[in-house]
């Protein structure tokens, strides 16, 4: 298979639809789990997947099949960090507003990189039903906030200090919330612990940016993607075939560097 997953596809209980053996389907489960510590880019499917594991059918081991066909379609991928590359923290954020076809919440994703280190990521529907895709963009910011701050403190033990950390978003209202002082009528009902990334970026710890849409990253953890654009994000987040990787490094160093967009702004 050339995608992880099928664009169309919406996983649901499916209560008229053949069970299948419970055992198989959670042991298909815990080795696609493990496997996402080194291939972010199953991590999605693998976590939409995960959900349905009480009352299993066929349309859901389908699903996990494809993913496994995905993978031995591309068994030589895997994360690679370049050596000479700089060690900024950036991170992206992305969510898809009402995914989830039962209780309609949302799909949060981010990810943090270390210059052009991908090294933490994260795929999950978040807790809390969302009413509009501002402030789901809002929510899944301020948890990635709280990762950040994480990840400064460790590094700090390592002698590496960072100040006014970006991440980049696609939602220019969410943006707008987490710089506006003002607590206004209309962002009163997002819970309380979501503004914990207001008062980040007041105290200038934390810098929100405005991303395009075809260069979010996150994407890729958020939604089933067609092969074109998945592939491309792929590219991005350093997932390489290792016997090829080391070649296009020497012949055009510059392809590995995701900053080029990063200046234009900071």
């Amino acid at each position: 298979m050339k995608t992880r997953i099928a664009t169309g596809v919406k996983l649901d209980s499916d209560l008229s639809g053949k069970s299948v053996d419970v055992k198989t389907y959670r042991g298909m489960i815990g080795s696609l789990l493990y496997l996402t510590a080194s291939r972010p880019n199953i991590m999605f499917a693998t976590c939409l997947c995960a959900r349905y594991q009480a009352n299993l059918k066929e349309s859901h081991l389908s699903v996990v099949k494809r993913i496994f066909r995905y993978l031995r379609g591309s068994p030589s991928l895997g994360l690679w960090y370049p050596k000479l590359s700089s060690f900024d923290l950036t991170t992206y954020t992305d969510a898809y507003h009402a995914g989830h076809k039962l209780d309609r919440k949302s799909t949060s994703g981010c990810c943090q990189l270390l210059g052009n280190k991908l090294v933490s990521w994260t795929s999950k529907k978040q807790n809390c039903v969302s009413t509009s895709t501002t402030e789901v963009e809002y929510v899944v910011a301020a948890s990635c906030c709280s990762q950040v701050i994480w990840m400064q403190t460790q590094l700090r033990d390592y002698g590496l200090q960072y100040d006014r950390i970006p991440i980049l978003c696609d939602s220019k209202s969410a943006i707008a919330i987490s710089a506006n002082p003002v607590q206004h009528s209309k962002t009163k009902h997002i819970d309380v612990r979501y503004h914990f990334l207001k008062d980040h970026v007041e105290k200038g710890k934390i810098e929100m940016y405005f991303v395009p849409t075809e260069l979010q990253l996150a994407d890729i953890f958020t939604k089933a993607l067609d092969e074109l654009r998945a592939s491309d994000l792929v590219s991005d987040i350093y997932i390489r075939a290792s016997d090829l990787v080391f070649d296009i490094y020497i012949k055009d160093p510059d392809l590995f560097s995701l900053n080029e967009y990063s200046r234009k702004f900071f």
